[in-house]
């Protein structure tokens, strides 16, 4: 069983969206975009204990917390539909009465006129859920269902609602990063300790023995501690006098709790330690990635345990985990679960998804969430797989990119934006999300360009000076919002010409000094005329070209100094990300200063 469509309307952060998959899904995006309410909105539908709980919504549960009606006027919703395919012979039996038919390729449910069509090779059967979530005015309390969409024996408008049986069979867990991991452990209702001992039918007999065990405490808890025996006797001798009490034996004594159920399932804890010197520790004080593996290992052993179908949704598994450690977890995920949706930021995490596996939130106007999926867009599939994890990750997650034709390009371009952010006008590519990003290249720019605009970022270039088609002209055009063709063919002539020839100079004899520069070309004693400098300093550039020599001249130049072409480029592109509004610093009047008193009486 998988889920093929998700509609969400008035959510949280999230006024509209609808979205479809394939198979596992990582969602990735900035911050606040709607990762969370994604998988939120999901565990609402379909998750079988969170709507057991007593506050399963609330005010801001609604987007802009607008849940409020007058009376007379239709209740505000919260509307969640989720479309399930690839549904088992088994499980189709057992939703029978709500089944429907989904064309794959029209992404959409057949209506009623169309049942001759549910032969044809696209269509398959399916089983649609919605979650309605509303104030109730009389009540004053808010009510959170899901429910059959497709309910034929109910009346007109009437639906069904899932019973929470029902929703096990679906087999959706629901793994809210760190939050889970605290009370994960836990023997409280809904927890994954629980549903682990549920799903292996661990029931009352677990919980009877506990109780029996402590009622049977030997010695008897108040014989350790002698003097409230004493207390118990006056008090039973007191009570006495009002009403009989048995002669022959104590009528009271004490226990660790009211030995409830419910009361166990809060009090008791998982322990454990974590080297051989160490007395087990509540799991809570465990480190926070030894925690989390805990966490992944246990929900490892419930898909172990419901393998025939499970739909897992998992927040940023990269949380105080290692490299080596993410993988094996997405590894698994994928191999082991029916579907899996993810939400991460780490590279490590990224690359283990194919590009068409990949969701890239967008927020457009109104709040409309909407997903990008990644195509090749022409690119070569072998240069997506050697640049995901060290670049690709990265410029995925921003809102534009600049292609740079190689690595100098990316490291001078680097070096001069470092020394423009000195500027408070010039808002850091950092946190505006641009990205610097070599082609390896000039024969993949524009296979770059393409890439990056297919998946909705702003693109920009920067390259050498070399002779194009009109075709090819045409294509950087349409692959690029703004680029620059510098005047000549190698990016060390621009800087051996745009560059003051005292700091080319007094670069050459550092290089000298340092040694870095003996099979490299003669320097004279004094310094020779400009042009001589130039070609010199051409020569030095390009022989170490892997030692990041051109940066390292760039750096050597204040803002003034920066070679025209570069500071131009870099600053039509902070234009296009300008600085927010300037914070002002915080005052406080100093007591005294500026009050008045209260007038004496």
């Amino acid at each position: 069983m998988k889920i093929s469509k998700l509609q969400i309307t008035h959510f949280r952060g999230i006024q509209e969206a609808t979205l479809f998959f394939k198979d596992h899904t990582l969602l990735v995006g900035k911050n606040n975009i709607g990762k969370s309410t994604i998988c939120e909105a999901l565990d609402l539908v379909l998750g079988p204990d969170r709507l057991n709980r007593m506050d399963a919504i609330d005010e801001y549960d609604f987007y802009n917390g607008d849940y409020y009606y007058e009376e007379g006027e239709a209740p505000k919703q919260i509307h969640i539909e989720v479309i399930l395919t690839d549904i088992s012979i088994e499980m189709q039996g057992v939703f029978r009465n709500h089944m429907e038919f989904w064309h794959q390729k029209r992404q959409e449910i057949l209506d009623q006129g169309e049942i001759e069509a549910t032969d044809e090779e696209f269509v398959e059967m399916c089983l649609r859920l919605q979650f309605i979530g509303q104030y109730d005015r009389d009540e004053d309390e808010f009510s959170a269902k899901t429910y059959f969409s497709h309910s034929p024996d109910e009346d007109e408008g009437e639906f069904r609602e899932v019973p929470k049986r029902r929703k096990r069979e679906i087999g959706f867990l629901y793994l809210r990063a760190l939050r889970t991991g605290r009370r994960a452990l836990s023997l409280e209702r809904g927890t994954l300790l629980d549903i682990l001992l549920r799903i292996g039918e661990i029931r009352p007999k677990f919980w009877e023995k506990t109780r029996t065990r402590l009622e049977e405490l030997d010695p008897p808890l108040e014989e350790s501690i002698g003097v409230l025996r004493k207390v118990l006797d006056n008090l039973e001798l007191r009570i006495g006098q009002y009403i009989p009490l048995p002669n022959d034996e104590k009528a009271s004594t004490l226990h660790v709790s009211q030995l409830t159920r419910d009361h166990l399932r809060s009090t008791l804890s998982f322990f454990m330690k974590s080297s051989g010197e160490q007395k087990p520790v509540p799991f809570q004080r465990l480190g926070t990635g030894t925690l989390s593996t805990m966490v992944f290992a246990m929900l490892s052993a419930i898909a172990e345990l419901k393998k025939e179908n499970i739909i897992f949704a998992m927040e940023e598994p990269e949380i105080a985990v290692p490299p080596h450690t993410q993988r094996r977890i997405i590894e698994y995920l994928l191999e082991q679960t029916t579907q899996a949706f993810v939400t991460s930021h780490s590279p490590y995490v990224i690359e283990m998804f194919d590009p068409e596996n990949i969701k890239i939130l967008k927020k457009e106007e109104g709040s409309k969430v909407t997903g990008v999926d990644i195509t090749y867009a022409g690119l070569k599939p072998k240069n997506y797989r050697r640049k995901i994890r060290h670049s690709i990750a990265e410029v995925i997650l921003g809102n534009a990119v600049i292609v740079g034709e190689g690595l100098t390009e990316l490291e001078v371009l680097s070096a001069a934006a470092k020394i423009l952010e000195q500027d408070r006008d010039n808002f850091p590519f950092d946190l505006s999300g641009v990205t610097i990003f070599e082609a390896e290249g000039d024969g993949n720019i524009t296979d770059w360009g393409k890439f990056f605009k297919s998946i909705g970022l702003s693109t920009f270039a920067f390259f050498d000076k070399m002779q194009r088609s009109a075709d090819q002209i045409q294509e950087l055009n349409e692959a690029f919002d703004f680029y620059k063709e510098i005047d000549h063919k190698a990016i060390e002539k621009l800087l051996a010409d745009e560059v003051p020839v005292s700091i080319q100079w007094a670069f050459l004899q550092e290089l000298k000094e340092n040694g870095e520069i003996a099979n490299g070309p003669h320097l004279p004693e004094m310094q020779p005329d400009d042009v001589t400098v130039g070609k010199l300093l051409d020569e030095a550039l390009r022989q170490k070209k892997g030692e990041r020599r051109s940066a390292s001249l760039v750096e050597k130049c204040t803002m003034e100094e920066l070679p025209i072409t570069i500071k131009t480029f870099l600053e039509e592109i902070y234009r296009k990300f300008k600085q927010p509004e300037e914070v002002p610093l915080m005052e406080f009047e100093e007591e005294g200063n500026g009050a008045t008193e209260p007038d004496e009486e």
